[in-house]
Protein backbone atom coordinates (compact mmCIF):
# COMPACT_ATOMS: atom_id res chain seq x y z
CA UNK A 1 0.00 0.00 0.00
CA UNK A 2 1.75 3.18 -0.94
CA UNK A 3 1.21 6.08 0.83
CA UNK A 4 0.37 9.55 -1.37
CA UNK A 5 0.77 12.50 0.67
CA UNK A 6 -1.50 15.43 0.37
CA UNK A 7 -0.49 18.81 -1.49
CA UNK A 8 -0.94 20.38 1.99
CA UNK A 9 1.46 17.61 3.33
CA UNK A 10 4.22 18.03 0.81
CA UNK A 11 4.23 21.18 1.53
CA UNK A 12 4.26 21.26 5.44
CA UNK A 13 7.07 18.89 4.90
CA UNK A 14 8.79 21.37 2.65
CA UNK A 15 8.48 24.27 5.12
CA UNK A 16 9.44 21.74 7.89
CA UNK A 17 12.54 21.40 6.42
CA UNK A 18 13.71 24.51 5.76
CA UNK A 19 12.78 26.45 8.80
CA UNK A 20 13.79 23.72 11.16
CA UNK A 21 17.05 23.21 9.74
CA UNK A 22 17.73 27.49 10.82
CA UNK A 23 17.45 25.96 14.65
CA UNK A 24 20.88 25.35 14.20
CA UNK A 25 21.74 28.96 13.88
CA UNK A 26 19.64 30.24 16.88
CA UNK A 27 21.41 27.38 19.08
CA UNK A 28 24.79 28.60 18.27
CA UNK A 29 23.69 32.02 18.67
CA UNK A 30 22.39 31.38 21.57
CA UNK A 31 25.68 30.51 23.29
CA UNK A 32 27.15 32.95 21.47
CA UNK A 33 24.83 35.44 23.22
CA UNK A 34 26.33 33.96 26.76
CA UNK A 35 23.34 31.89 28.11
CA UNK A 36 24.43 28.03 28.62
CA UNK A 37 23.15 25.13 26.52
CA UNK A 38 20.93 24.14 28.62
CA UNK A 39 19.21 27.54 28.66
CA UNK A 40 19.05 27.60 25.06
CA UNK A 41 17.55 24.40 24.64
CA UNK A 42 14.68 25.61 26.83
CA UNK A 43 14.14 28.89 25.11
CA UNK A 44 13.23 26.87 22.09
CA UNK A 45 11.19 24.04 23.51
CA UNK A 46 8.57 26.63 25.68
CA UNK A 47 8.88 30.06 23.72
CA UNK A 48 9.31 28.41 19.70
CA UNK A 49 8.84 31.30 17.95
CA UNK A 50 11.82 32.39 15.79
CA UNK A 51 11.43 36.28 15.46
CA UNK A 52 11.24 36.34 19.55
CA UNK A 53 13.93 34.36 19.78
CA UNK A 54 16.42 36.41 18.07
CA UNK A 55 15.03 39.07 19.45
CA UNK A 56 15.41 37.77 23.03
CA UNK A 57 19.44 36.64 22.55
CA UNK A 58 20.20 39.92 20.51
CA UNK A 59 19.24 41.80 23.32
CA UNK A 60 21.38 39.71 25.80
CA UNK A 61 24.15 39.84 23.38
CA UNK A 62 24.21 43.77 23.48
CA UNK A 63 24.83 43.70 27.28
CA UNK A 64 20.80 44.50 27.94
CA UNK A 65 18.82 43.16 30.64
CA UNK A 66 16.81 40.20 31.39
CA UNK A 67 13.80 42.22 31.53
CA UNK A 68 14.27 44.36 28.19
CA UNK A 69 15.10 41.45 26.30
CA UNK A 70 11.94 39.62 27.77
CA UNK A 71 9.91 42.53 27.04
CA UNK A 72 11.33 42.37 23.17
CA UNK A 73 10.34 38.75 22.97
CA UNK A 74 7.13 39.56 24.26
CA UNK A 75 6.17 42.35 21.82
CA UNK A 76 7.56 40.01 18.70
CA UNK A 77 5.78 37.04 19.47
CA UNK A 78 2.35 39.33 20.32
CA UNK A 79 1.38 38.38 16.77
CA UNK A 80 1.00 34.89 17.91
CA UNK A 81 -2.23 35.27 19.92
CA UNK A 82 -3.94 36.56 16.88
CA UNK A 83 -2.56 33.62 14.81
CA UNK A 84 -4.17 31.63 17.58
CA UNK A 85 -7.74 33.32 17.04
CA UNK A 86 -7.93 32.80 13.88
CA UNK A 87 -6.19 28.95 14.02
CA UNK A 88 -9.09 28.65 16.85
CA UNK A 89 -11.73 29.79 13.98
CA UNK A 90 -10.31 27.39 11.02
CA UNK A 91 -9.65 24.31 12.80
CA UNK A 92 -11.87 24.53 16.02
CA UNK A 93 -9.46 22.19 17.86
CA UNK A 94 -10.04 20.76 20.88
CA UNK A 95 -9.14 19.13 24.57
CA UNK A 96 -5.62 18.82 24.43
CA UNK A 97 -4.82 19.55 20.81
CA UNK A 98 -6.27 23.12 21.53
CA UNK A 99 -2.75 23.24 24.09
CA UNK A 100 -0.79 21.62 21.07
CA UNK A 101 -2.15 23.83 19.07
CA UNK A 102 -1.39 27.10 20.65
CA UNK A 103 2.57 25.97 21.23
CA UNK A 104 3.01 24.98 17.35
CA UNK A 105 1.08 28.32 15.86
CA UNK A 106 3.96 29.76 14.61
CA UNK A 107 4.07 32.19 11.14
CA UNK A 108 4.82 29.13 9.24
CA UNK A 109 2.07 26.46 10.28
CA UNK A 110 -0.77 29.31 9.95
CA UNK A 111 0.95 30.05 6.51
CA UNK A 112 0.48 26.38 5.32
CA UNK A 113 -2.80 26.43 6.62
CA UNK A 114 -4.38 29.58 5.20
CA UNK A 115 -2.91 28.43 2.27
CA UNK A 116 -5.60 25.42 1.61
CA UNK A 117 -8.80 25.91 0.63
CA UNK A 118 -9.96 22.79 1.78
CA UNK A 119 -10.95 22.38 5.40
CA UNK A 120 -9.51 18.95 5.87
CA UNK A 121 -6.30 20.18 4.08
CA UNK A 122 -5.72 23.36 6.24
CA UNK A 123 -5.98 20.88 9.47
CA UNK A 124 -2.93 18.63 7.66
CA UNK A 125 -1.01 21.88 6.76
CA UNK A 126 -0.77 23.25 10.24
CA UNK A 127 -0.62 20.06 11.90
CA UNK A 128 2.36 18.69 9.31
CA UNK A 129 4.16 22.18 9.92
CA UNK A 130 3.62 23.13 13.21
CA UNK A 131 4.91 19.75 14.80
CA UNK A 132 7.55 19.27 11.78
CA UNK A 133 9.13 22.35 12.57
CA UNK A 134 9.31 22.22 16.56
CA UNK A 135 10.88 18.84 16.27
CA UNK A 136 13.40 20.04 13.85
CA UNK A 137 13.66 23.40 15.62
CA UNK A 138 14.30 22.16 18.53
CA UNK A 139 16.69 19.07 17.39
CA UNK A 140 19.03 21.61 15.68
CA UNK A 141 18.52 24.06 18.45
CA UNK A 142 20.77 21.07 20.57
CA UNK A 143 23.13 20.69 17.51
CA UNK A 144 24.23 24.41 16.95
CA UNK A 145 23.96 25.24 20.73
CA UNK A 146 26.88 22.11 21.55
CA UNK A 147 28.70 23.22 18.51
CA UNK A 148 28.53 26.72 19.45
CA UNK A 149 29.89 25.85 22.75
CA UNK A 150 32.48 23.71 21.05
CA UNK A 151 33.40 26.78 18.81
CA UNK A 152 34.82 28.94 21.94
CA UNK A 153 35.12 32.69 21.70
CA UNK A 154 32.15 33.71 19.32
CA UNK A 155 34.02 36.86 18.27
CA UNK A 156 37.02 34.66 16.44
CA UNK A 157 34.00 33.36 14.16
CA UNK A 158 31.94 36.76 13.95
CA UNK A 159 28.83 35.34 15.70
CA UNK A 160 29.13 38.11 18.12
CA UNK A 161 27.15 39.95 15.14
CA UNK A 162 25.59 37.28 13.80
CA UNK A 163 21.56 37.48 15.76
CA UNK A 164 21.38 40.84 13.90
CA UNK A 165 22.28 39.31 10.77
CA UNK A 166 19.90 36.57 11.83
CA UNK A 167 17.05 38.46 12.59
CA UNK A 168 17.36 41.01 9.43
CA UNK A 169 17.02 37.91 7.55
CA UNK A 170 13.88 37.25 9.32
CA UNK A 171 12.46 40.53 8.68
CA UNK A 172 13.52 41.21 4.80
CA UNK A 173 10.71 39.21 3.23
CA UNK A 174 7.93 40.95 5.10
CA UNK A 175 8.84 44.03 3.60
CA UNK A 176 6.89 43.93 0.43
CA UNK A 177 4.60 46.81 0.50
CA UNK A 178 5.12 50.41 1.34
CA UNK A 179 3.82 50.61 4.70
CA UNK A 180 5.70 47.43 6.28
CA UNK A 181 8.76 49.59 4.41
CA UNK A 182 7.74 53.23 6.12
CA UNK A 183 7.25 51.40 9.53
CA UNK A 184 10.83 49.70 8.82
CA UNK A 185 12.96 53.12 8.23
CA UNK A 186 11.31 55.11 11.57
CA UNK A 187 11.23 52.44 13.89
CA UNK A 188 15.84 52.06 12.92
CA UNK A 189 15.21 55.81 13.10
CA UNK A 190 13.66 55.82 16.37
CA UNK A 191 16.25 53.07 17.54
CA UNK A 192 19.50 54.58 16.11
CA UNK A 193 18.42 57.67 18.11
CA UNK A 194 17.80 56.29 21.41
CA UNK A 195 21.09 53.96 21.03
CA UNK A 196 23.44 57.18 22.89
CA UNK A 197 20.99 57.97 25.66
CA UNK A 198 18.93 54.51 27.09
CA UNK A 199 20.21 50.99 28.18
CA UNK A 200 21.22 48.24 25.80
CA UNK A 201 17.86 46.45 25.00
CA UNK A 202 15.75 49.36 25.51
CA UNK A 203 16.02 50.63 22.24
CA UNK A 204 13.97 47.64 20.59
CA UNK A 205 11.23 48.59 22.97
CA UNK A 206 10.67 51.66 21.89
CA UNK A 207 10.98 50.88 18.10
CA UNK A 208 8.23 47.91 18.89
CA UNK A 209 6.35 50.75 20.57
CA UNK A 210 6.52 53.05 17.33
CA UNK A 211 5.40 49.82 15.17
CA UNK A 212 2.67 49.06 17.67
CA UNK A 213 1.25 53.08 17.49
CA UNK A 214 1.64 52.71 14.07
CA UNK A 215 -0.30 50.47 13.58
CA UNK A 216 -3.08 51.17 16.28
CA UNK A 217 -3.53 54.34 14.18
CA UNK A 218 -4.03 53.17 11.56
CA UNK A 219 -6.55 50.99 12.31
CA UNK A 220 -8.11 53.43 13.96
CA UNK A 221 -8.25 55.81 10.81
CA UNK A 222 -9.47 52.68 8.68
Amino acid sequence: MNFQPTPAVRIGLSVSAATGLYGVSFGALGVAAGLDVVQVVALSALMFTGGSQFAYIGVVAGGGSGAAAFGAATLLGVRNAVYGMQVNRMLRPRGWRRLLAAQVCIDESVATAVGQRDQDEQRRGFWTAGLGIYLLWNLCTAAGALLGDALGDPRRWGLDGAAVAAFLGLLWPRLSAREPIAIAVVCALATVLAVPFVPPGVPILIAASVAAAWGWRGGETA
